[in-house]
């Protein structure tokens, strides 16, 4: 399926469609919407003539999530980068909280070890210093001297005061080192747990905002998959449509050749009888004027037509020509000229005339048909289409420019406006040819 981007011009298009047809306030909106945009509600109304209007909605939103998908898609991808990156940072502190905590636990053991090692030899100390006074042998050196009773019994003595002193001395030093290395390992251990305050402060804030991207990243991923579900929706509203729209091209189309079959059947009837009422002027008069009063005053540029809109200044929103489809692309005949005509703007006649009939014709809705007889030796006729209502019926004669009927948007119409055709000899010529 062959799409244009046309976003701005559908949106502004489905908004039009929404308000109750005419009705004044909603004209007023319309027109506001398409002059935002920079377009009339004729000129939109015309490119999306044969566009249903909720199709024209679908279209539009459907054009709003192609751009929005992308966006989301990043914003997605970034918050998922952040959270695998705040994973990271928490992984690498978890490592280094276990370290830390590791590293107190075996401060801590030792610390405990340590103690009971104290303990172990101040109790000694404590017991050498009892039994010195307490007299002990082998508690003093005088002691030893005088209670020996001959020299081998002196140098026993001696030797184990000597020895006793050794171990008194050793232990103090054991003593003083031990404390060096608890003053040393509470220190370190105070350091431990200042850090492991730290890291455990700072684990917890990343992984508070961790959960908090992961938390983000999910909905935005779930506002993602409901936008993209929305989107394979709209697509498919968009296709199942695209068979009926088809259908009313061809229904537009076939309205439109039956209309100029229908005119041509009476311009042949004319010429019939006309044929069979034998010469009606002399040589190098005008023809006859079948059906119709006498000729009009010239149009604006010397035509044979005048405006069909009374405006002081007539604004043509959309000519005669082709048109292309704004969504599947094929082309349509614009066959008439289209006028701004805001809903219940007076109507009038083109040229004098008789109303060859006043009814609802298919996609044209309510039309006046206009016969102005022969001009220029060839049958002319004006056909006023999307009225709200008539000011004439079939068969009534009228002046150049009498009412035919209000502006309005019945048929295949998304706003109101005057769709106006001419007919040469039957057939839809340029109405700008004629003015």
């Amino acid at each position: 399926m062959t799409v244009l981007v046309v976003a701005p011009l559908l949106l502004a298009s489905a908004a039009a469609a929404s308000g109750a047809p005419g009705a004044d306030d909603d004209s007023a909106r319309n027109r506001a919407q398409q002059e935002s945009v920079g377009l009339s509600v004729a000129e939109i109304d015309e490119l999306l003539e044969d566009t249903d209007a909720a199709l024209v909605a679908v279209y539009a939103e459907l054009e709003v999530l192609n751009a929005q998908v992308p966006v989301a898609e990043a914003e997605l991808a970034t918050a998922q980068a952040l959270v695998d990156q705040l994973q990271r940072e928490a992984s690498i502190l978890a490592e280094r909280l276990d370290a830390a905590e590791a590293e107190q636990a075996g401060l801590v053991a030792a610390s405990e070890a340590d103690a009971v090692r104290v303990g172990d030899l101040r109790s000694n100390l404590g017991q050498m210093a009892r039994d010195a006074l307490k007299g002990t042998p082998a508690a003093t050196t005088v002691s030893v001297v005088l209670g020996s009773s001959d020299v081998d019994d002196l140098t026993s003595g001696l030797a184990l005061t000597a020895r006793s002193a050794a171990i008194q001395a050793r232990t103090l030093r054991q003593l003083q080192e031990v404390g060096g290395i608890n003053r040393n390992r509470a220190a370190r251990l105070d350091a431990v747990r200042d850090e492991i305050a730290v890291l455990k402060a700072d684990a917890d804030a990343t992984l508070a905002a961790a959960d908090a991207a992961r938390q983000a990243a999910q909905v935005r991923a779930d506002e993602l998959a409901a936008m993209v579900e929305r989107q394979q929706a709209s697509i498919t509203a968009l296709e199942t449509q695209r068979a009926a729209q088809l259908s009313e091209r061809d229904r537009y189309a076939a309205q439109q050749a039956a209309l100029q079959a229908e005119l041509a059947a009476i311009v042949r009837a004319e010429a019939e009888a006309r044929t069979a009422a034998g010469p009606a002027a002399a040589p190098g008069a005008q023809p006859a004027q079948v059906g119709a009063p006498p000729n009009s005053a010239p149009g604006p540029r010397g035509g044979v037509l005048a405006y069909p809109s009374p405006m002081e200044t007539p604004v043509i929103t959309s000519p005669y020509g082709w048109r292309i489809h704004p969504i599947y692309g094929y082309r349509k005949l614009h066959a008439g000229t289209d006028f701004r005509a805001y809903c219940g703007t007076p109507i009038i006649a083109a040229a004098a005339g008789t109303v060859q009939w006043a009814k609802s014709v298919g996609g044209f809705g309510n039309q006046v048909m206009l016969n102005h007889g022969q001009q220029n030796g060839r049958s002319l006729m004006t056909s006023y289409n999307h009225l709200s209502t008539f000011a004439v019926s079939s068969g009534q004669i009228v002046a150049q420019g009498d009412v035919v009927g209000y502006s309005g948007t019945t048929g295949t119409s998304t706003a109101c406006h005057l769709h106006f055709e001419t007919y040469v000899d039957g057939t839809a010529v340029d109405p700008e040819t004629l003015f």
